[in-house]
């Protein structure tokens, strides 16, 4: 049973609170108590949040034509690798080795946030985030989430907007 999230307004201190902080950009900290058991990082956060996974972005790295690309579609549905490559102008996408992407995003997996990365990646959102006036993504640990404006997050992360989802 997913228990109550706890709701903050300020920084939870992780690089990615810092750097929402730092841009002056709104945004709310949800927090709960992780169950490692869980089979969905994304759909435990949905859960335990009451939010609609629609809503709930999960961050992954994938590797375009050997550059490391950062995708953020809903927990509800899949990355499309074709349309991820597609929208950076890349050939051949596939999942990056999971220690290089802990590695080079400073985050660790079902933590990931496309926000205060330790390497700036190029990022792409999937269009969806637009249909909803906020949009959660992971705050940078597992059991803590950031709610925040899907245009905030792609100005933030410069990213570029396209149909990388699919359900």
């Amino acid at each position: 049973m997913a228990k109550k999230p706890k709701k903050q307004q300020q920084s939870g201190g992780t690089p990615a609170t810092v750097a929402l902080t730092a841009a002056g950009v709104p945004f709310t900290v949800h927090s709960y108590d992780h169950d490692p058991s869980h089979p969905s990082y994304g759909e435990e956060a949905a859960e335990a949040m009451g939010v609609s996974p629609d809503r709930v972005f999960k961050t992954l790295v994938a590797d375009v034509d050997g550059a490391l690309t950062v995708a953020v579609v809903p927990v509800a549905g899949q990355l499309d690798l074709k349309g991820l490559a597609a929208a950076v102008g890349g050939k051949r996408a596939s999942m990056a080795d999971p220690a290089l992407a802990e590695r080079t995003t400073g985050y660790v997996r079902g933590g990931i946030s496309p926000l205060g990365q330790r390497k700036r990646l190029r990022t792409v959102l999937d269009e969806s985030a637009g249909l909803h006036e906020t949009v959660c993504v992971s705050a940078g640990r597992r059991g803590l989430e950031v709610e925040l404006s899907p245009a905030d997050l792609a100005e933030l992360t410069s990213a570029v907007l396209a149909p990388i989802g699919r359900t």
